[in-house]
Order: C-alpha cells, then sequence, then structure tokens
C-alpha cells in the first residue's frame, strides 16, 4: 500500500491574514512539500497540470526532475497529466527521460482535466474530449513499447517511422493510472488496458465513487487481467489535522470557508459527513481512512491533498509531520494485515521490471 500526497498548486489567499504567496514562492513550497514528504516516509508526491491561473504547475515534468536530483525514495507522479491537449510524443518523451533521471521513480496519471478553456489553447475541441484521450494514449503506449512507429489517427499528423527518445529505462513504460471524477469512459480504458484507475474521491459522495470503482473492477476481471479485487485502485482524499481535534476544527474552518472550490457552499460539518474530507485528530483521520476499505475493496495507493486553500507553509509541513508520524503508519499496519495474499501491491519500476524478465525468461 502506497501513501503519498497530491497537490494541484493553487495560488490562495490566506484568509486570516489576506497575504497571497507569489507564484514563485507557491512554486517553492510545493518543492519543499515533496522533500518533506519523502522525509515524513511517505511513498508518493504527484503534481497536477494546470495551464491558468490561479495554478502555478503548468510543467509537472520540470518540477518533478527538479524534486528528483534532490530526493531517493519516493515515487513523483502527476495528478493529472493531461492526455487530450498534450502531444503523446511529448508526453512519451518527457516522462522517458524523467525516468532515467530519476532511477525509475517515476509513475504518471493521465486525464482531461477540468478547465475547459484548456482545449482551443492547445488547439483541441473540448466535444472530443474522450476520443483524443482514447486516441492519444493508444498512440502514447505505443511510443514506449516500439521503437519505430508507424501511425495515423484523427487528431494529429501521422508518423513515419518514428522512435521516440530516450527510450523508457529497462524497457519498462512508466505506469499508468487513469484518473476520473464521472467518466465510465476512462474507467473502461484502465480496465481494457489493465492500468490503474485513480479515483479523485474529494468532492462527491462516496455511493458516486463506488459505482464507478465497482465498474472498473468489473471490466478489468473482463478484459482477463485478473480477478475484480486485483485490480489497480487508488484513492483521493482531504485531512487537516492537529493533535486535538477541536483545535483542527477552529484552525480550519476559516480556510474551509473560504476555499475556492468548496467555500461559502456546504457549511465544513456537512461537508466533512458527505465526502471524504476529515477535520480532527491523528486518530479521527485513521478511523475515516479506514472506511475507504469498507467501501470500496482493498486497494493499492492513498494519496491526501494537504496545501491547498491558502494554508501557509509552515501549517502544511506540522500537517505532513503528523501525517507521516501518527496516521500512515497505523493506516499501513492496519491495511496490510486485511488485505489478501492475492491482492497485489502498487506497480513499481522494479515490479514491473522483474514481471518483465520473468516474461522473458519463460519465452
Amino acid at each position: 500500500m502506497q501513501f503519498g500526497i497530491f497537490s494541484v498548486g493553487d495560488v490562495t489567499t490566506d484568509p486570516t491574514n489576506g497575504t497571497t504567496p507569489s507564484e514563485h514562492e507557491r512554486i517553492k513550497a510545493m518543492v519543499r512539500i515533496a522533500l518533506k514528504a519523502e522525509e515524513v516516509g511517505l511513498d508518493v508526491f504527484a503534481t497536477g497540470e494546470h495551464h491558468n491561473p490561479p495554478f502555478v504547475p503548468s510543467s509537472p515534468t520540470t518540477m518533478l526532475g527538479y524534486i528528483a536530483a534532490q530526493t531517493k525514495t519516493i515515487t513523483l507522479s502527476t495528478s493529472t497529466t493531461l492526455i487530450t491537449t498534450s502531444d503523446p510524443v511529448k508526453i512519451a518523451e518527457d516522462f522517458a527521460m524523467l525516468q532515467h533521471l530519476a532511477d525509475g521513480r517515476v509513475d504518471l496519471m493521465l486525464g482531461r482535466g477540468n478547465t475547459g478553456p484548456v482545449y482551443p489553447w492547445f488547439g483541441q475541441d473540448i466535444r472530443q474530449g474522450i476520443p483524443l484521450t482514447i486516441e492519444n494514449y493508444a498512440l502514447l503506449r505505443r511510443l514506449w513499447r516500439e521503437d519505430v512507429v508507424d501511425w495515423e489517427g484523427k487528431f494529429r499528423t501521422p508518423l513515419q517511422g518514428f522512435t521516440s527518445t530516450p527510450r523508457p529505462l529497462d524497457d519498462v513504460p512508466p505506469f499508468v493510472w487513469h484518473g476520473s471524477i464521472r467518466s465510465p469512459e476512462i474507467a473502461e480504458l484502465a480496465a481494457y488496458y489493465g492500468d490503474g484507475f485513480f479515483a479523485n474521491h474529494i468532492f462527491w459522495p462516496t455511493s458516486h465513487y463506488q459505482q464507478l470503482i465497482g465498474f472498473y473492477r468489473q471490466r478489468y476481471e473482463h478484459y482477463g487481467h485478473g480477478k475484480a479485487d486485483q485490480a489497480i485502485v487508488g484513492l483521493g482524499g482531504q485531512a487537516f489535522i492537529r493533535p486535538k481535534s477541536q483545535d483542527a476544527w477552529n484552525e480550519f474552518r476559516p480556510y474551509f470557508d473560504n476555499a475556492p472550490v468548496y467555500g461559502h457552499g456546504p457549511s465544513m460539518e456537512d461537508f466533512t459527513s458527505q465526502t471524504p474530507l476529515t477535520v480532527g485528530s491523528p486518530q479521527e483521520v485513521i478511523d475515516k481512512t479506514l472506511t475507504f476499505r469498507e467501501h470500496f475493496g482493498d486497494y493499492q495507493r492513498q494519496l491526501f491533498l494537504m496545501d491547498h486553500a491558502g494554508l501557509p507553509l509552515k501549517t502544511v509541513l506540522e500537517q505532513l509531520d503528523l501525517l507521516g508520524e501518527q496516521v500512515v503508519p497505523v493506516l499501513r499496519k492496519e491495511l496490510e494485515s486485511m488485505r489478501p495474499e492475492h491482492v497485489p501491491d502498487a506497480p513499481t519500476h522494479e515490479s514491473l521490471k522483474a514481471a518483465k524478465d520473468t516474461e522473458e525468461n519463460l519465452v
């Protein structure tokens, strides 16, 4: 079981003092947060991809390459790589390069994003979102798995005798998660290829994600990749932690009430009761996170959103201390003790390489 954090990289005013970080400060803060995540024993740091204010991570592989040079163990990933508006050739080359720089500590999450205007900015039509995803991903897979590619499709110019460089490290492409909050077509795509499926699991009720993940598991088995409970599932989550529950509620309330994504809407009490958001003590975060397994079955990756809504860097780093020292060790132990032997761990470069070597030896 992997635990980590994912960031959307928003630049948001702190509602308690009216200060707004500069883009430079926010970018540097994200790097510091990634380093802290490794320091406290987390497994994954993931950054989003956005091309509009108030977000700063427009070039995830640049940031992750910089972080790779300063870390040794943490897996570097994305919480969205825009498969719809990014050229598959560029994705293939960027992430293969990152693989080499990070010695394999790389995977990525593909998604369509949540910003409609990004499509025309990159010359695409939002009405073609699903077809773009299907075609671009089919090409991306070939670019990583075939040394020379001849290809023709609907949305980009043809390729003739093209070789993507560098080749994936050890001829093992990065593992791909497909992220979605609403689209069964994306769950179907992940199942068809035997890839991972990541349910954002932040804003919508549990019942919605139960249907989406259940569908993915069913189709994963249908395509012959394993039993439904062996499908590779990741979940998002949100938490604000203090040693005392009431302190957490008091401190986080102004950030919740003014957050761009859910501020001025439901009360924090209603939101925490209906979504995965947990505000409270380490034990309360543990207890609520353990219910995720009850709802969705055994899964492989749990990422928390911790650095949003204008929270100052100092507070985020304190959150990571509590998460890494008091929450994750208990969750890791509890979830591992309940996981059946036939349910796999999250794929890593090492495990994928070992599987490839075993397959080649059997041929």
